[in-house]
């Protein structure tokens, strides 16, 4: 299966394109225009880094679908940093998340059916539905509460976390309920951020939605303290599960 080579540049410059046609539209301030560049430079360095990383084998066909998520939120980003120097385009800010939300059930699809899955694949997903959830997290924090700002932190505070407790960067077996969870996430922002619901209705869903990633968040962290290694007494890791093996010049 072809590659694309030249996947983070192409991103970059349809990014660009896209800030130019918001632009032209709806218009953009320079917040905006600098938020969305920032995050194009940041995006592209950090692909091109991961390709180089993974051998510099190039994009895979779901991965160009999960770049044109990623281009896609980048016009939320500006639209986002916008918003906070005038009022935001929400029906145009909705869209585009939406569209990106509505392509994460397809990268997967594609990745499957052409036999491209990839790690870094795997990874760039995650990453991108993160960014998105965190970002529009900071879109309605101003009227719905800085609460909801927890929704996209978790996940980075997870991450934190792991540096000072390895054992929290333990490999998770699959849960189909973890990816309904992640991304439930995104679509109680979107509708939340649509206003299409009063706002006592669009607190309590996404006070829902904190629910059930607190608790899905839970049950991995139970799960990875319940399996961490610890030092055995010639040196190797055992897991909290397994037996202690007596070795065999020792009395049992």
């Amino acid at each position: 299966m072809r590659r694309v080579q030249h996947g983070p540049l192409a991103g970059l410059v349809s990014l660009f394109v896209l800030l130019a046609g918001i632009g032209a539209t709806v218009g953009l301030g320079p917040a905006g225009w600098l938020a969305g560049t920032a995050y194009g430079m940041v995006l592209c360095g950090l692909l091109a880094r991961a390709l180089r990383g993974a051998g510099g084998s190039g994009l895979g066909p779901a991965d160009v679908v999960t770049l044109g998520r990623a281009v896609l939120i980048g016009g939320v980003t500006a639209l986002v940093a916008d918003g906070f120097t005038r009022a935001a385009p929400v029906p145009l800010l909705v869209g585009l998340a939406a569209v990106a939300l509505l392509l994460d059930a397809v990268d997967g699809q594609v990745a499957r059916r052409t036999g491209t899955e990839s790690d870094l694949g795997a990874r760039f997903d995650m990453e991108v539905d993160a960014y998105l959830i965190l970002l529009l997290g900071v879109h309605l924090a101003p009227t719905a509460g800085g609460w909801v700002l927890t929704l996209g932190a978790m996940r980075y505070a997870f991450v934190v976390a792991g540096w000072t407790s390895p054992w929290l960067r333990g490999t998770l077996p699959p849960r189909q309920w973890r990816k309904v969870v992640a991304a439930l996430q995104g679509i109680v922002l979107v509708v939340a951020a649509a206003g299409v619901l009063p706002p006592v209705g669009a607190t309590v869903l996404l006070a829902g939605a904190f629910a059930l990633l607190v608790e899905s968040f839970g049950r991995d962290v139970g799960w990875l303290w319940r399996h961490r290694p610890v030092a055995a007494t010639d040196g190797a890791a055992l897991r909290r599960d397994e037996p202690v093996r007596v070795p065999a010049h020792l009395p049992a």
